[in-house]
């Protein structure tokens, strides 16, 4: 797609890849290491994926952990897509964060990105 960020993505800064998807480290990065992998075609998120699309994903959050483990050694990781503006999706282009996570990095970690919400009654 003409506009679209990641369509037009250098394909230099391609960490790792395979046919139907590639990786590389976010360029504003939540922690450090935060890796994200893209679908090469033009897809809005997550839901419109083929299944061999979500495959080539899932192989690529794979290899990129193990980039990751070496390069920055993090003690765990959260995986995350945000689908659709509401959840702060701001390409429309699928993707996938790889965010890794760190002893100490918040106070109290428990719930995972369950704690991005205020509490539902």
């Amino acid at each position: 797609m003409e506009n679209c960020y990641y369509c037009n993505k250098d394909e230099k800064s391609f960490l790792i890849e395979n046919e139907l998807a590639a990786g590389f480290y976010d360029e504003s990065p939540s922690s450090l290491g935060h890796f994200l992998v893209i679908t090469k075609r033009h897809v809005p998120d997550f839901f419109e994926l083929t299944p061999e699309e979500h495959s080539a994903v899932s192989e690529l959050l794979v290899q990129a952990k193990k980039l990751v483990d070496r390069e920055f050694q993090p003690a765990a990781y959260n995986i995350g897509a945000n689908c659709g503006t509401a959840a702060g999706q701001s390409v429309r282009h699928a993707h996938f964060h790889l965010i890794p996570r760190y002893e100490g990095d918040v106070q109290n970690p428990k719930g995972g990105i369950r704690n991005i919400l205020p509490k539902q009654p």
